[in-house]
């Protein structure tokens, strides 16, 4: 995630002004949302540009890394003995494939990876959650810490796993939606 500029209230005829860095840190945001409950399983990974320099790993390499991470965190919420098949739809990110990924899939075997097709976001569930949490963690904000946008994150992140109504209006149909019980 990356604090995202977008079109803002003013008063007319004066300009708004939003702060700006020159910053190339981002923090990777891995969520996995339960389609029947709206729970969620999350989990992020900071990624400063001095940290890999000092530390020389791949970015890919990091990723499949904390995707391996949150398959072992999935499978914790989601034992074998009580969820017989936990089916994960992912995109064809470079990250959800590899070694580390499948040695997580051979030691959790009722987790099963569904692939997208390829440049098909709008099947993805998962993306109408990013767009709410840029809307509610980082538009037009300004953060002069790494660590002040992950607070942010996992602010707003808490925020929508208390609401799981709300979670599962992104995937309902509206006529599905008007028979979830009130909150």
């Amino acid at each position: 995630m990356v604090p995202t500029l977008v079109r803002t209230l003013g008063v007319k005829g004066h300009r708004p002004i939003v702060g700006t860095r020159d910053n190339k840190d981002l923090i990777y945001v891995f969520v996995s949302m339960n389609l029947v409950t709206g729970r969620l399983t999350t989990r992020l990974l900071p990624s400063q540009t001095r940290h890999r320099r000092r530390y020389g790993t791949h970015k890919t390499r990091r990723l499949q890394q904390a995707f391996a991470r949150h398959l072992r965190d999935v499978a914790r919420a989601y034992p074998a003995q009580r969820h017989r098949r936990v089916v994960l739809t992912i995109d064809n990110a470079p990250w959800h494939r590899g070694k580390p990924i499948q040695e997580v899939l051979a030691q959790f075997p009722h987790l099963e990876l569904y692939r997208l097709p390829s440049y098909s976001p709008q099947l993805n569930c998962v993306e109408r959650l990013w767009k709410l949490l840029r809307r509610r963690a980082t538009h037009n904000r300004l953060f002069e810490h790494l660590a002040e946008m992950a607070h942010a994150l996992r602010g707003s992140l808490s925020y929508f796993q208390m609401l799981p109504r709300r979670i599962l209006s992104l995937v309902m149909s509206p006529r599905r939606r008007a028979k979830l019980p009130a909150a």
